[in-house]
């Protein structure tokens, strides 16, 4: 049974348990000018305080490795070596409360230039906007038209992720994760929905994976060999005629033969679709991956409860978790799984914070919320 504080090895990197902080955006960068894009004290405080929380593995949001490729003009953006300062600090505060730091990499392609989403609609000029890229000019329903990318534009899109992930290293992240999900510009290559191209980017299989394998490639080229890659997928678009849990699998076997070490599976999202949404739905997703691809995965997906968690992992489904909400709701919410499995030998709080939690196994703990019950003294 695969134990939800056991440390999983990455190639030469050890993490301390199997939770995972899920990349989330925060629209919170400069839109424009010499900062846009550079991290801000609002990614330093969110990222630093969901290490402490307990994570084994902090994965810095959805940054973007070209200017355009943002979804929204508030993006973190590392598409330039003056951005790198600001990554660094990220990456040291993250692994100064114990946990691996991570960075996802990724371009919108049709879904850029939007606005965030407590704003709504796309960016305009005005709004520092521009326009969007994609594999064929159709547009994302309520967003703007893309423009059908050429051959030397993809060549530059594969030669920016490789830059991208070069700045990650030199940043001191230790983990680099492919955004492929999501309805982004990799997922809307594979997808047949989203990618009506005749030429050797598109039709077929081959074609539609092909490149997200030249981005794979170039990236694994260019981290060191102990450093572990993952990449994440939607494993289905939940359309008729989309991108299927089958080619998922198929891609999935491909990647792991080019160095990819972790397989992060999600779905939807190319398009508006009908999804039942209900606890652990993209589980199913993650279990077809792991035996399919025979390739470690991550499940992630309305993953909320500690018991839930484990119950994935011990029926051998995943090979960590992956949090997005849960986390934003309770960034303490790994030391309280541990409290609440009766794993308070597991808690990996600073020592800092020892006077609230290194006595958890002698304290009284409430089991329907996993918090200690009050005291009366220090």
């Amino acid at each position: 049974m695969t134990d939800l504080f056991s440390p999983i090895v990455l190639r030469g990197v050890t993490i301390r348990n199997r939770i995972g902080v899920a990349p989330m955006c925060q629209y919170s960068c400069e839109p424009a000018g010499e900062n846009a894009g550079h991290p801000t004290d609002w990614h330093l405080a969110h990222l630093h305080a969901r290490a402490i929380g307990g994570a084994g593995l902090v994965i810095a949001e959805a940054t973007a490795v070209q200017p355009e490729g943002r979804i929204t003009p508030q993006d973190l953006g590392l598409w330039n070596d003056a951005q790198v300062a600001g990554h660094a600090r990220l990456a040291r505060v993250i692994a100064s409360a114990g946990a691996v730091p991570g960075i996802q990499i990724a371009h919108a392609g049709r879904k850029a230039s939007t606005n965030s989403p407590w704003d709504g609609g796309v960016a305009g000029p005005e709004e520092h906007g521009w326009t969007p890229v994609g594999p064929s000019a159709l547009a994302f329903p309520g967003l703007l038209e893309p423009r059908a990318m050429s051959e030397e534009e993809i060549g530059s899109t594969i030669a920016a992720f490789a830059a991208t992930a070069r700045r990650a290293v030199e940043a001191g992240y230790r983990f680099i994760e492919v955004h492929a999900a999501h309805g982004y510009l990799l997922h809307q290559f594979l997808s047949p929905l989203s990618n009506q191209r005749n030429d050797g980017w598109g039709g077929d299989f081959a074609g539609r994976t092909r490149l997200t394998l030249e981005v794979v490639k170039a990236v694994r080229a260019v981290i060191p060999q102990d450093m572990p890659l993952g990449i994440r997928f939607s494993h289905t678009d939940w359309l008729d005629g989309g991108w299927t849990t089958d080619e998922t699998v198929e891609l999935s076997r491909q990647v792991k033969a080019l160095g990819v070490d972790l397989i992060d599976v999600s779905s939807g999202a190319l398009l508006p679709a009908k999804i039942p949404l209900e606890p652990g739905y993209q589980v199913p997703g993650a279990e077809a991956v792991r035996r399919g691809a025979e390739v470690p995965v991550a499940a992630v997906g309305l993953i909320t409860e500690p018991q839930q968690a484990q119950d994935i992992l011990s029926a051998g489904q995943a090979d960590m978790v992956f949090l997005a909400r849960e986390l934003l709701r309770d960034p303490y919410w790994p030391l309280h799984a541990a409290a609440a499995l009766g794993r308070a030998e597991a808690m990996q709080a600073p020592a800092q914070y020892d006077r609230a939690w290194g006595h958890l196994g002698k304290m009284p703990v409430d089991r329907e919320t996993a918090k200690p019950l009050p005291v009366l003294a220090d």
